[in-house]
């Protein structure tokens, strides 16, 4: 039996570039929506936020000197294509994913609205949620610690490609140490970084635990929802 019933899982869009340089690999996208299948299958409610960084990392060097609230909305953007991939994967896939933008663009995805992605996750739906929290000067991060508040989410996933909350950047200092859970404060006072501030306050003040494991190691999402000991728990 799984130990967590609703998830909000947060995948950041360089995940989905695989060893690409930018955009979406296609064996990368077809091994994450089959992760997130086999705990699907399992009965547990699956919401996903998705960052942007594949497609935006490839216009950035244009977005120097741009206003931030500009770069912020074409950053939206390239949230929203990446959702629709990951929904189309998951439909060859034979699962049924909706996604909901923050953004009003009627014609491709549909907004988002509270009680229809409650709705949605109640029905088996994966709910992938795009365009961020819709405002500029909000990261994926914090879409992310919202909409897991909003929906009632268990915890929030935040699929990195570390295995955890580190010491130390376990890359440059090979006597790091991996936690395997940390409370909030601690987290604060040792300085790690774990989501972004806003992101990590809200999940604090809501009581969301946050797990992070890495998306690279397969099989580690079901070890997650199973209540193993996969990546860092950080908790109240």
């Amino acid at each position: 039996m799984p130990a967590l019933k609703r998830i909000l899982l947060k995948l950041s869009g360089e995940a989905l570039m695989g060893d690409d340089a930018f955009g979406i690999n296609r064996a990368t996208i077809v091994r994450m929506v089959r992760e997130i299948q086999e705990v699907t299958r399992l009965g547990v409610e699956v919401a996903v936020v998705i960052g942007g960084g594949n497609i935006f990392r490839g216009v950035a060097g244009g977005s120097v000197g741009m206003d931030r609230a500009t770069a912020d909305y074409m950053g939206m953007l390239a949230t929203v294509m990446n959702a629709l991939a990951l929904a189309d994967t998951m439909r060859q896939e034979g699962m049924v994913a909706r996604v909901m933008s923050a953004i009003g663009i009627e014609q491709v995805v549909e907004p988002y609205v509270r009680p229809k992605a409650l709705q949605y996750l109640e029905e088996g739906k994966v709910v992938v949620f795009a365009a961020g929290t819709g405002n500029p000067f909000f990261t994926t991060d914090t879409a992310a610690a919202l909409r897991g508040a909003e929906i009632g989410a268990e915890i929030v996933l935040k699929a990195t490609k570390v295995d955890g909350v580190y010491s130390a950047d376990p890359k440059k200092d090979p006597n790091a140490t991996r936690y395997s859970r940390i409370s909030f404060d601690e987290a604060i006072s040792k300085n790690l970084q774990v989501l972004d501030a806003t992101a990590f306050a809200l999940c604090r003040d809501q009581k969301l635990p946050i797990r992070v494991f890495s998306i690279l190691k397969a099989g580690a999402l079901k070890r997650v929802v199973m209540g193993e000991d996969e990546g860092t728990l950080v908790h109240v």
